[in-house]
């Protein structure tokens, strides 16, 4: 489970005798979806007396109250709150075992890791697709105290699809809540200055505070401003200043917030962020050149 992740098969090897799939100490981990590894199987004519296929696995992140979670979507998808190695030992073709936790998704999720798990009657496409319509009401009914942040981006070098890939990368990777909505607007710093500013609209279960000061890891690099990031909160701003404690700059601030996020993102998250900010300081030195 430590080392294994999405669309890849854990492979259990037992006696013909065993009717159902108890976890065993050995397993082999394939890197691969599980209908390619039967695929090879069968044809490499590796001596199989029969093969079952057990309950899928459905990972789904609740960043808090698991409790209520595991309650309403055991009784809106008629499910069963059952122990993991439960669902693994009774769940079979037609079920789908939905296993909660509050780490995030882009990691891999040990045993320790696992808040609950539901064993639903239905197979993971189907289930999986009523989930995903089902979602927002869902998650209004788990987490009713959300938070509505507006982020708003300005460059003046016009390096837009960058910046705003760059911040869309960090808010999938490390799970900060939903873009809801995107687009183009006007933002007026002095009176009769109208400058041109990228807007997204957050729903989030973090704290804007906490929100503003990751997103300070991806305005400055070192002593480097890359572009203009501002929070707002029902129309107001978050000054740096509300989240300086124990700074004495800006450059600090900033120095903290990305030695934060180098520590939290994922190792591929890292590497495409770096990729495109070294893609950013090209294209700053070939327009000053």
């Amino acid at each position: 489970m430590r080392k294994s992740d999405e669309f890849e098969t854990i492979l259990f090897i037992t006696g013909i005798e065993e009717k159902k799939t108890i976890p065993h100490e050995n397993a082999f981990l394939i890197k691969k979806r599980a209908p390619i590894v039967l695929k090879e199987i069968l044809n490499h004519r590796v001596p199989v007396e029969r093969v079952d296929v057990e309950c899928a696995i459905l990972l789904m992140r609740i960043p808090k109250n698991l409790e209520e979670a595991l309650k309403v979507i055991s009784e809106k998808y008629n499910g069963r709150i059952v122990s993991f190695e439960e669902g693994l030992i009774e769940g079979e073709e037609e079920d789908t075992l939905l296993v909660l936790t509050d780490k995030k998704l882009s990691s891999p999720i040990e045993l320790k890791d696992i808040r609950g798990s539901i064993l639903v009657p239905s197979r993971i496409l189907e289930f999986y697709r009523d989930l995903t319509i089902d979602l927002p009401i869902l998650l209004n009914k788990i987490l009713p105290d959300w938070n509505e942040i507006t982020i708003k981006l300005y460059d003046t070098a016009r390096e837009y699809e960058k910046h705003i890939e760059r911040l869309l990368l960090v808010m999938e990777d490390l799970d900060l809540g939903f873009i809801v909505s995107e687009g183009w607007d006007w933002d007026y710093p002095r009176p009769f200055m109208r400058v041109p500013v990228y807007k997204l609209k957050l729903l989030t279960w973090e704290d804007p505070k906490r929100i503003k000061f990751l997103l300070k890891g991806l305005e400055y690099k070192e002593y480097s401003r890359l572009v203009d990031i501002d929070i707002f909160v029902e129309n107001k701003k978050i000054s740096w200043t509300k989240i300086a404690k124990g700074f004495d700059s800006k450059f600090e601030l900033a120095k903290a917030a990305r030695e934060e996020l180098n520590k939290l993102l994922s190792e591929k998250a890292k590497k495409r962020l770096y990729k495109m900010e070294a893609e950013l300081f090209n294209s700053y030195s070939s327009g000053n050149s």
